[in-house]
């Protein structure tokens, strides 16, 4: 199940350097995780400040 990040995101973009398979980019206003490409590692959600990303 791949990772969603939430509306507490304060595009830090802390999540989209520690992403292995670099499924996240900046979007509108808030970092947004390609679900087809992320491999549920939750190396983002480890490094968020604000515990937005999540397990969809």
């Amino acid at each position: 199940m791949a990772y969603k990040i939430g509306e507490e995101c304060i595009s830090c973009g802390a999540c989209a350097s520690e992403c292995p398979v670099s499924c996240i980019s900046e979007g509108d206003g808030i970092y947004v995780i390609d679900e087809a490409t992320c491999v549920d590692c939750g190396s983002c959600a480890s490094v968020c400040p604000v515990e937005a990303p999540k397990q969809a």
